[in-house]
């Protein structure tokens, strides 16, 4: 067959075009630093390349909202370690108003520094994260936690329950914060019975105050009934000669609760103190009841506290605001080690599934890469070697370019 001019013109051009696309490809690859141009190059390879960079955008994510979840546990826990610090120094202060020898003057100097305690924990329970939101109002975190209520003369909690969570692997959220109301509000009072009434005979005065408050504190919560109030209702009967028996709403106790009594001598029952006065006191009866189990947080506590402090009353009034100043402020101690236990937990789980992700991240990496990635020997010499073609189809274009039939003919 005979080649036409236009024929081998157009060979030689084709040559020259298809060196120059092949030299362009292996020069793309280089530079993107992959072999896979699109998905046709290799269709599997191409698949499981996207399928790694969905997974591995996955991962970032999560390592994101580890890297946050990590900063907001570290800032309640240095609020809630604080707050102890100064949970420790107002104990300190209330044992230390007990001592008989302190004038109400040095009394009411204690609660000055109880007072500046309290709003320094105001301030703490009110602590705002990087993003401005109160940390431990838990959902409501653009309300303030706490607010003093001008009518009530209280502290008062503005948030919710919530707690907010973030994903840090595709089985595992964990929370983010921890809500005033669980911390700070759901923090017993301390238990106590209610003031003593005379209720028959001649007594002159008489008191039910606790001795031993862990004694008491077990025998509140095994024996209060919050559907029949009556059963929370307890007598001293007083009989002749000097005899005394406890009954529960008029019912004797079992085992009986029975023993004798002398006028200003203490019965002791279950970690309570009774005192009765009064030489005429037989026959007669004295009646106690359960206070109904309260919450109280901490603010509350310390104004109450400081009101008997700067009031300079003493006696059993100035003991048994003590007794609860120190009461309160140990639980309220209690719940804010729990909480900062239960932090650290979660800092565990945090660091483990951080380090797996980021396991798995090199993994992933590394395959993808095994997948596509272009190898840098063999690129660069695909290149030299199609650098190498297009100049030879290109000296051969120029000379087949240059050539005719009249150079044949002489």
């Amino acid at each position: 067959m005979r080649l036409s001019f236009n024929m081998k013109f157009d060979q030689s051009l084709n040559g020259i075009l298809n060196t120059q696309a092949k030299l362009s490809r292996a020069e793309t690859q280089l530079s993107r630093q992959t072999r896979i141009l699109s998905p046709a190059d290799d269709p599997a390879a191409a698949a499981k390349v996207l399928g790694l960079d969905q997974s591995l955008n996955q991962v970032e994510q999560y390592q994101s909202n580890s890297v946050l979840l990590k900063n907001n546990l570290a800032l309640e826990e240095t609020v809630l370690s604080n707050m102890r610090t100064s949970m420790d120094r107002v104990r300190t202060l209330a044992i230390a108003a007990g001592n008989g020898a302190l004038t109400p003057a040095d009394r009411s100097a204690i609660a000055g520094e109880i007072k500046n305690i309290q709003v320094e924990l105001f301030d703490l329970m009110n602590t705002r994260n990087s993003e401005g939101g109160y940390i431990f109002s838990g959902f409501q975190d653009q309300s303030k936690s706490y607010v003093f209520n001008e009518v009530s003369q209280k502290y008062e909690f503005q948030g919710d329950n919530g707690q907010k969570s973030l994903q840090i692997s595709p089985t595992i959220a964990l929370s983010s914060n921890d809500s005033g109301k669980s911390v700070f509000e759901n923090v017993d009072a301390r238990f106590k019975p209610t003031p003593a009434v005379i209720s028959a005979g001649g007594a002159t005065a008489a008191s039910a105050t606790v001795s031993n408050q862990t004694q008491f504190d077990g025998f509140f919560r095994d024996n209060y009934d919050p559907l029949t109030p009556a059963n929370n209702d307890y007598n001293v009967v007083l009989t002749a000669p000097s005899n005394y028996e406890i009954l529960r709403d008029g019912v004797a106790l079992t085992p009986a609760v029975t023993g004798t009594f002398t006028p200003g001598q203490p019965i002791l029952f279950q970690g309570v103190n009774i005192v009765i006065e009064g030489a005429a006191a037989v026959p007669g009866q004295v009646d106690f009841s359960l206070n109904p189990p309260e919450k109280m947080n901490i603010l509350n506590t310390l104004n109450d506290f400081v009101s008997v402090l700067e009031s300079g009353v003493g006696g059993s009034v100035l003991s048994e605001s003590i007794a609860d100043a120190i009461t309160q402020v140990t639980s309220a101690a209690f719940k804010v080690d729990s909480t900062v236990s239960f932090i650290g937990g979660r800092v565990n789980v945090l660091d483990s599934v951080f380090e797996t992700n980021a396991d798995l991240t090199i993994n992933n990496k590394e395959y993808r890469a095994a997948l596509s990635e272009v190898d840098y020997a063999s690129a660069l010499t695909e290149i030299t070697k199609q650098q190498i073609a297009l100049e030879a189809v290109s000296a051969a274009f120029v000379k087949v370019s240059g050539v005719s039939l009249f150079d044949y003919i002489r």
